[in-house]
């Protein structure tokens, strides 16, 4: 069998695990603001704003890969280790997220939050 039952990728660089807002039920802390990083002024989401392009709002836990993913955007994708190690430096790097841009993927969008939208306006 072929295609839905080996989408596997293997040597994925992974920026970031994050929290769904549905996780907030369960837990006592609000993972509203799960696209902050240390330069950002405001806390923010990881949708930008209007959703993302055929797809819509991520509520669901996510995880934030460097490169592309073949395949169609909703469907399911196993990540594995390679067999051999990697010894090249950039895989030994520790990674530092600075932005995550959130702006609307709709036209041409400038305002990273709602709240910078409204007080633009």
């Amino acid at each position: 069998q072929k295609g839905y039952h080996h989408r596997t990728d293997v040597n994925k660089r992974i920026y970031r695990i994050g929290y769904g807002e549905d996780r907030q039920a369960t837990d006592s802390q609000s993972y509203a603001n799960n696209a902050s990083t240390a330069a950002d002024p405001e806390p923010k989401n990881i949708n930008p704003l209007g959703g993302f392009p055929h797809y819509g709002i991520i509520k669901n836990d996510y995880l934030m890969i460097k490169g592309s993913v073949v395949g169609l955007r909703k469907r399911v994708i196993t990540l594995r280790k390679s067999l051999g190690i990697s010894v090249r430096r950039r895989h030994a790097e520790e990674i530092n997220l600075r932005f995550i841009d959130t702006a609307s993927k709709f036209g041409h969008g400038r305002f990273q939050t709602a709240k910078e939208k409204v007080d633009f306006m």
